[in-house]
């Protein structure tokens, strides 16, 4: 880690519409993952990973549960002014709720004084990747440049879906242009057949970052959005650069998983990120011993695999199972299971996602579907096997065809 101060600052208010009905009880980035897992553990490990001890989470809509998770599990030293702090909207320039992200930490700049930092690292908090954002800080104090943008590639042909960097063809760490899902991008000069698209993550000198959001705060007509209004301030001015995470370097990663970046914002992107985890060689790798994900430490008993009263064994493929779940003569394949999940004889779940205290009672089928806390589904009952019968059911169903069912539904045959 460079010598310079560093403070870090998560951007978590963002209401999640696109992920209903799973954020209908809970802020985006507090949604569960990966079975013991919530979406912010990744930014927030990748920060910890990196070096940085001085974190504030700026949270707003639905937050109780976000600002719970955050007080109990990331409790750093004090005694080392180490902290990772959940920091409400604090209307204090008016009463209002933030308007946009960098509206977020306009409002907030009283923590950026107290703290004092060279260089503030602003990052998301519903994204699943690993980075050491060290390596980033240093690329951005040898270029000289004021902002640094994370990016990653991507297929030209998928550029109408991400906000799109334009770089320099001759330096191809300075942005021309900023491109927000653009329908004939230019490729980068290596790759004409891909883009960098950008990851949400930030790297600033703070007297120009206070600057930028003291400008944009005058601004008539401003949206007051990071990447579609403070980066294209800097862009033209000349003040910014580009970071390729193809430069980064995770200890542990794997050809596999090294360059893995996915945004979770819809139901289809959250489901096609768990099933990345369940592959024998997975996509993902949460197995990374030299750079863990961190979360809350679960007062659970191990998982306890049964023999029905039949005889039937319980039969488990490709799947990640938590602590404290039981399965007696059931049959799981290719999904994830959370925390205290129950699944009973001759159930079975496949292809699926299970969030914590679901409980699937005998003979029960469960495939392609999200079932959030303490769903039940029923004995005998079906979930994903007739689409029109789940929608009369009042489940969501998604044009892919992923069955949602919402925190505590009770789902009957």
């Amino acid at each position: 880690m460079p010598s310079k101060k560093i403070f870090g600052i998560v951007l978590a208010g963002g209401e999640g519409k696109r992920l209903m009905p799973l954020t209908e009880d809970r802020a985006k980035p507090a949604v569960p993952f990966g079975g013991v897992y919530r979406l912010i553990d990744f930014a927030l490990s990748n920060l910890l990973n990196s070096g940085l001890t001085q974190i504030v989470v700026l949270t707003q809509y639905k937050s109780h549960s976000l600002d719970r998770h955050v007080a109990e599990t990331w409790r750093l030293s004090g005694l080392l002014n180490s902290y990772v702090a959940s920091v409400p909207a604090q209307q204090r320039l008016g009463k209002r709720w933030y308007l946009g992200s960098a509206d977020a930490i306009y409002q907030s700049l009283n923590l950026i004084g107290d703290e004092q930092p060279d260089i503030v690292v602003v990052v998301g908090a519903d994204h699943v990747y690993r980075m050491d954002f060290a390596q980033m800080i240093e690329a951005h104090i040898a270029s000289g440049k004021k902002a640094t943008v994370a990016a990653i590639r991507q297929p030209i042909e998928l550029a109408s879906a991400f906000g799109v960097i334009d770089v320099d063809q001759k330096d191809p760490t300075a942005i021309n242009e900023f491109l927000e899902k653009p329908s004939d991008p230019r490729g980068l000069p290596d790759s004409p057949g891909e883009v960098l698209a950008s990851m949400g993550n930030y790297v600033f000198d703070t007297d120009a970052l206070i600057a930028a959001l003291e400008e944009d705060a005058e601004r008539p007509g401003s949206k007051h959005d990071m990447g579609g209004d403070i980066i294209p301030a800097f862009v033209a001015a000349g003040e910014a650069g580009v970071y390729d995470l193809n430069r980064n370097e995770v200890p542990g990663s794997t050809d596999r998983d090294r360059f893995y970046w996915r945004d979770v914002g819809s139901i289809e992107s959250f489901y096609e990120a768990h099933m990345d985890l369940v592959s024998p060689v997975p996509v993902f790798n949460l197995y990374n011993r030299r750079w863990p994900i961190y979360t809350q430490t679960l007062n659970s008993p191990p998982a306890k695999f049964n023999r029905d009263g039949y005889g039937n064994n319980t039969v488990v493929h490709d799947s990640i199972v938590s602590p404290g779940s039981l399965f007696s003569g059931s049959r799981i394949q290719n999904s994830v299971l959370g925390p205290w999940a129950t699944v009973e004889s001759g159930a079975s779940v496949t292809d699926s996602v299970l969030f914590d205290r679901v409980r699937i009672g005998a003979g029960a089928v469960v495939q392609r579907a999200i079932l959030d806390k303490n769903a039940v589904i029923a004995e005998g009952a079906r979930v994903g096997v007739e689409h029109e019968r789940d929608r009369e059911r009042g489940l969501t169903v998604t044009d892919s065809g992923i069955v949602v069912v919402g925190k505590g539904v009770h789902v009957d045959p």
